[in-house]
């Protein structure tokens, strides 16, 4: 295990699902989100989705949308779709665990406003998520990225030019 596992971003944890290549370029400084449509609509649906609650509540690097108190603290993913739901599902997974490792006991929801459904997310398995931070570590701590990997989602990734032109 890493000796500092809270190091990395809950969207690191994403990307690492999504892809390699994109994880070491964002943790890089490599940025290319900001001229994404996708990024800004996503952005637009989080500021627009759930107005009276406080958002973006910030832990050290790790930021969740939204957080609830029900008896028990609730940590809230806003996304668009479910096309990268794995990614979601680890994203919120290593934000509860993220919070455990401070000795705060909590579960997770996924918000997919716009097709009005709700995932629940309990840690069940600290294991794996060590596993998958000390894969992030690897791939981070490589000298140059990995090598693009054609996916069928590319086309549509803020770094397509980057990792496809010729």
């Amino acid at each position: 295990m890493i000796e500092n596992e809270l190091i990395f971003t809950g969207v690191q944890v994403n990307y690492y699902f999504i892809c390699k290549r994109k994880l070491w370029l964002f943790s890089h400084n490599i940025g290319m989100e900001k001229e994404s449509e996708a990024v800004k609509i996503g952005k637009l649906l989080h500021e627009e989705s759930y107005k009276t609650i406080e958002k973006d509540v910030l832990l050290d690097r790790v930021s969740f949308d939204f957080v609830e108190r029900k008896g028990k603290i609730i940590i809230h993913e806003v996304k668009k779709s479910r096309k990268m739901e794995k990614a979601h599902y680890y994203q919120l997974l290593y934000y509860i665990y993220s919070l455990k490792r401070r000795g705060i006991e909590a579960e997770g929801v996924i918000n997919y406003p716009l097709l009005r459904k709700v995932e629940k997310i309990r840690l069940e398995n600290e294991k794996e998520i060590e596993r998958i931070l000390d894969e992030i570590n690897k791939i981070v701590s490589m000298p140059s990225p990995p090598s693009a990997e054609r996916k069928r989602y590319c086309k549509r990734c803020a770094y397509y030019e980057f990792c496809w032109s010729e």
